[in-house]
């Protein structure tokens, strides 16, 4: 089984006086801007980095509670935050690291068990596997 979801994006003018829309096929994003000072400058509006950490944060999570499951057990709750760095290097700019925060709570798992299924989550989620060639580091609150 072959599933396949789409994302688009399109781009009027240079990179710096140029605007942009991203949209997804869901409708979730239509049409929602982003430029250079949305992804540089601070400027309020979306850019690349923050919808990888929200697909990643998405797909992380989805991983873990599926291999919760597997483990006989069921989250009160699962909160996970994916800060994305973008760093120039080599005249360039790359996505150095992604840093994914987890809190949860889970009736019947110890912190030890928590974390050792939030690792094989980290390492089994479709998003984190795209994202290999990048560091991806993961931070568990438990409790």
């Amino acid at each position: 089984m072959k599933i396949q979801k789409n994302g688009s994006a399109h781009w009027v003018g240079g990179l710096k006086d140029g605007k942009g829309e991203i949209s997804t096929e869901s409708g979730a994003l239509k049409a929602q801007p982003y430029g250079f000072n949305t992804r540089f400058e601070g400027k309020p509006g979306t850019n690349p980095e923050e919808l990888i950490g929200a697909a990643h944060a998405a797909c992380f999570t989805m991983a873990l509670s599926m291999m919760l499951g597997e483990a006989g057990l069921t989250a009160d709750s699962l909160d996970t935050k994916a800060v994305v760095s973008l760093e120039k290097v080599d005249g360039g700019f790359a996505i150095t690291g992604i840093e994914l925060s987890l809190s949860g709570s889970v009736p019947g798992a110890d912190e030890a068990k928590f974390k050792e299924i939030a690792e094989k989550a980290k390492a089994g989620c479709p998003v984190s596997k795209a994202l290999s060639a990048v560091p991806i580091s993961l931070n568990v609150t438990f409790g």
